[in-house]
């Protein structure tokens, strides 16, 4: 049975709860003070490359400086992120990136795998339940992919190739200029 999105008055458009102390958003929910004060917020992981973190008395922020390209290699902070979400104990974490739709998410997603023992299927399951617009890029699912099969020696999401498109024919021409069909437009073209 496929459950709907929450909709409900805890979930706000800048932050979606994935947990009661965990939030996923963009880059404009930590610029928000009464947000980040209502949430309980005490931890802040900015997967940026531009956005500042901001300074709110009693909330640290972790920065994760990765592009997001398929080339980056977040998987290289995805423990030293899980284990600060983790060991938060003194409030909630947000974990956010430009959009909230490919670097966070996959980040988030490793913490659930690593913490809460699920598996990559039923992680993107649940932050996609939570904010359905996350579109993680390919080298982000290949990096959970790897990820998963290290925690758990193997894998539960099978990603598809990317389609190759057909090459498009090169154009030829059916007239050249000089076998263009009589006409006393084109005329002025042959001389």
């Amino acid at each position: 049975m496929r459950r709907e999105p929450r909709t409900d008055s805890t979930t706000d458009r800048t932050s979606c709860p994935i947990t009661p102390s965990l939030f996923l958003s963009g880059a404009d929910a930590p610029l928000n003070r009464a947000l980040v004060t209502r949430k309980g917020i005490t931890l802040i992981i900015n997967a940026t490359l531009s956005h500042s973190c901001p300074t709110y008395p009693g909330v640290q922020c972790v920065r994760v400086a990765v592009p997001d390209l398929p080339s980056a290699r977040l998987s290289e902070h995805f423990d030293r992120v899980a284990a600060r979400i983790h060991n938060n104990q003194a409030g909630g974490t947000l974990v956010h990136c430009a959009a909230g739709m490919s670097r966070s998410p996959a980040l988030v997603m490793a913490y659930l795998m690593k913490y809460k023992g699920v598996t990559l299927c039923q992680a993107h399951h649940w932050v996609r339940q939570s904010r359905p617009l996350i579109r993680l890029n390919a080298g982000f699912w290949d990096q959970l992919l790897d990820y998963e099969k290290r925690l758990y020696g193997k894998n539960t999401v099978k990603v598809a190739a990317p389609l190759e498109v057909p090459k498009t024919p090169k154009m030829v021409p059916r007239y050249s200029l000089r076998e263009c069909p009589k006409s006393p437009r084109l005329g002025w073209f042959r001389r």
